[in-house]
């Protein structure tokens, strides 16, 4: 999209450019100042945009020694007006952020860039640390300096009060949910979200957008299923008992039918039996869409890593949710680990739209623009490269066999190799790169491989592959944030040449692949190589190309490049499908997640309870509990007062239920009176009101986070099992919101109980330093 307000603001920051740089740094860094008080007395972040643009460019002059490009002043521009800019590769999109970064941070409010990891997180942030603060702002990296070493609360705190904070967006996603967990106001660290910068935006919106970020605790009790179904599963057969299709498996009628036998149960699909419909469903997914070395691998001490095929990072500490990697475990027959209950859970799609302001930069990202609209509302923006590109993209070649297809774009290699010219090589998955190099090593070839094993080496590798000589053999990741900078006498050679390897999963990771050549100006090239066998394509069309590869079919040319073309196509397709089903179960969580945080909120932040509301709570309570046991005895009764009301139980003071709905309704009355005498004396041990209240929040979160606790940890496992209530002819979006609407009703009832339960039966202690420690029930 072109906007031609971008293009005429342009102008005006360039006519001041003058005036800027005849001024002292006394006088330019005064212009923080003067701004700040600009936007106090009413004017808005458009209107001061043009003088604050321009002084922030002499800083990066003064400070960097580098002014910024016109492009980088137009994409800086588009950003604050909330596009989602698509920038050439080395184009200059982290100088281009200090301009957005540095007007929204004038208002004193949360700005923020999140990019795609910590190592780009912590080198940004020390690069333009000096700027800002030459300018008077404060500028922080919210990562752990030291890998595995977190964060402490403190930390935190002091990371997001900063003007401007550099992290990452899982980061920045965990420390969402984290802090909607805290239990008193003090620990809080997050400042209400005002503007973020997406840095490498379609890995972050897109890529990373497929499964919901869930934080895991509270071990629960571990579950005998998982060999009982993992066996089960061992006995089907598809197409009879079960049906895959792209990213889905599920029980066929006939499948249920042998489940119900299996397991001896009547209905498959019933409330009841929803642990073994669970397990199943889980044991299925091991089993038949997680592949060893592509979705996963085995540890030395024999732990199940997960793996990113796309980027070919392995994700050490990270698992499953649900119980799934449980079931991955038992189908490797290693030792199971603790499953946990999921305790929180968002998708970045509902994180990024809390934000007032949000956009984004990448350097593809126009080629999802109508889903990017679609689902965050936002229009791309492409800046126009500063100099034409040189680079030559060839046409594809196009292969029956995966041995056809290597050994062609090994000889390329080779003969680009032998003239010295740089060549990375970019495959569509790890084992690709394990494959190709050891047919380098065969070759006597000297190169370097960045995968899964070695990711924390990942930019000095990338930097050095515009290196004479060089040979860089990596997945998808190629160093995304990382510039490809070429040796002295490279360019003569043609510069760095990209030779791709498989169909990758969508055209944003070819041209991402592509654009690592070529960057400002400098000669490239770049050409893939694809086939029948690539790891998209075999997903895609299954057992159709099998004839074609074995040879024992003829196959066109045209149709091969349909065939091949046509797979990625549905892939994109069935990746869009998964993120808009994320968004669709997520929305729903959300609206409860909203409603739980916000009372969260209130009570941290000391709102007061009446009195009238604890002692409706205590009649909704008895009520439930009368409705719940019409035909009551008054050793259940007796039970219940003991459990819920007062450890020291007067049985004098508890009537006698009766049968008749006049009996019922005086015991009632009875039992409520009960209540009010109990609760006038459990208020009466309080020094103050100020000590009640405080009592009071406890109790209320308390409960509350136990029972969101529990709906988050079933509505998490639900997204699991209900995947395979489409056979049962069902919608399984209209399923799980009926299920979570009428699970979110049972929390509320539940939440009622626990809360009464508190307060009666919470012991309170108040130390010598004041504060109130109290054991619950």
């Amino acid at each position: 999209m072109k906007d031609r307000r971008v293009y005429k603001i342009l102008e005006k920051v360039k006519s001041l450019e003058g005036t800027m740089r005849s001024m002292t740094d006394e006088e330019l860094q005064g212009m923080t100042v003067k701004l700040r008080s600009q936007l106090k007395e009413g004017k808005t972040t458009d209107q001061i945009l043009p003088e604050a643009y321009g002084a922030i460019c002499e800083a990066d002059r003064r400070i960097l020694g580098v002014m910024p490009y016109d492009v980088q002043i137009l994409g800086a521009i588009a950003l604050h007006k909330g596009y989602l800019a698509e920038m050439f590769t080395g184009e200059g999109k982290t100088l281009m952020a200090t301009m957005p970064l540095y007007l929204n941070a004038l208002t004193g409010k949360s700005t923020i860039l999140v990019t795609a990891n910590e190592y780009l997180a912590s080198r940004d942030a020390d690069e333009l640390r000096p700027v800002f603060s030459f300018m008077g702002l404060t500028e922080r990296a919210g990562v752990p300096r030291d890998p595995g070493e977190p964060l402490t609360n403190g930390q935190k705190k002091e990371n997001y009060a900063a003007d401007i904070l550099y992290t990452t967006h899982s980061i920045l996603a965990f420390d969402y949910l984290l802090n909607n967990l805290v239990s008193k106001a003090e620990d809080r660290f997050l400042r209400e979200f005002y503007f973020v910068i997406i840095d490498e935006a379609d890995s972050v919106l897109l890529d990373g957008a497929q499964m919901p970020l869930v934080i895991s605790g509270s071990p629960r009790v571990q579950s005998n299923l998982y060999a009982m179904t993992d066996f089960f599963v061992t006995t089907l057969k598809e197409g009879r008992d079960y049906e895959k299709e792209d990213k889905s498996v599920w029980l066929t009628d006939r499948g249920v039918e042998y489940a119900e036998r299996f397991f001896g149960i009547p209905d498959f699909y019933a409330h009841e039996y929803f642990e073994i419909n669970r397990h199943v469903t889980l044991a299925l997914r091991a089993h038949v869409l997680f592949e060893k070395q592509s979705d996963y691998m085995l540890s030395d001490d024999g732990e199940i890593v997960l793996l990113d095929n796309s980027t070919g990072r392995s994700l050490p500490g990270m698992k499953l949710r649900g119980g799934a990697h449980q079931a991955l475990e038992e189908k490797e027959h290693v030792k199971l680990s603790q499953e946990q209950r999921s305790v929180a859970s968002v998708t970045y799609q509902n994180l990024f739209l809390m934000f007032p302001k949000m956009c984004g930069m990448s350097g593809t990202i126009s080629d999802a623009k109508r889903e990017l609209f679609d689902v965050y509302h936002k229009l791309v923006f492409v800046v126009p490269p500063r100099k034409k590109v040189r680079r030559v993209d060839r046409r594809d070649r196009f292969f029956s066999s995966a041995q056809e297809q290597y050994e062609a774009a090994l000889q390329e290699t080779l003969a680009r190799h032998r003239t010295g010219q740089p060549v990375l090589v970019v495959t569509a998955t790890i084992q690709d790169t394990q494959i190709f190099s050891r047919m380098l090593v065969d070759h006597k070839v000297p190169h370097s491989v960045l995968n899964a094993n070695n990711a924390y080496w990942e930019a000095e590798i990338i930097a050095e592959a515009g290196q004479m000589n060089a040979v860089t053999v990596s997945t998808g990741m190629a160093g995304r944030g990382t510039d490809i900078r070429l040796q002295d006498g490279v360019q003569e050679l043609g510069g760095l040449a990209v030779i791709g390897i498989g169909r990758m999963e969508n055209l944003r990771l070819e041209r991402q692949a592509r654009g690592r050549a070529g960057r400002q100006g400098d000669p490239g090239s770049s050409q893939f190589f694809v086939s029948l066998e690539d790891e998209v394509v075999l997903a895609m069309t299954g057992e159709k190309t099998e004839p074609y590869i074995d040879g024992e079919r003829h196959i066109s040319r045209r149709k091969l490049r349909r065939l091949i073309n046509g797979a990625q196509k549905t892939m994109v397709e069935q990746s869009v499908s998964s993120r808009e089903q994320s968004v669709r179960y997520d929305k729903i969580l959300r609206r409860q997640r909203e409603i739980l945080y916000g009372a969260r909120d209130r009570l941290l932040d000391r709102d007061t309870i009446q009195k009238d509301v604890v002692r409706k709570l205590i009649r909704d309570d008895l009520m439930i509990f009368m409705d719940e046991n019409p035909k009551l005895t008054h050793g259940e009764l007796t039970r219940f007062a003991l459990d819920n009301l007062t450890y020291e139980l007067d049985p004098q003071q508890l009537p006698e239920p009766g049968n008749t709905r006049a009996d019922r309704k005086r015991a009632l009355e009875r039992l409520e009176s009960y209540a009010d005498e109990l609760y006038n004396r459990k208020t009466a041990i309080f020094s103050d009101e100020d000590q009640l209240q405080e009592y009071l929040r406890q109790c209320i979160l308390n409960a509350l986070d136990d029972c969101w606790i529990d709906e988050v940890d079933y509505l998490q496992q639900l997204q699991y099992a209900i995947t395979t209530r489409g056979t049962a002819q069902r919608n399984p979006i209209f399923e799980y919101s009926r299920e979570a609407y009428q699970s979110f009703g049972d929390m509320k009832k539940t939440m009622k109980k626990k809360i009464v339960r508190n307060f009666f039966l919470g012991d309170p202690q108040v130390g010598k330093d004041g504060r109130m420690n109290i054991v619950f029930p």
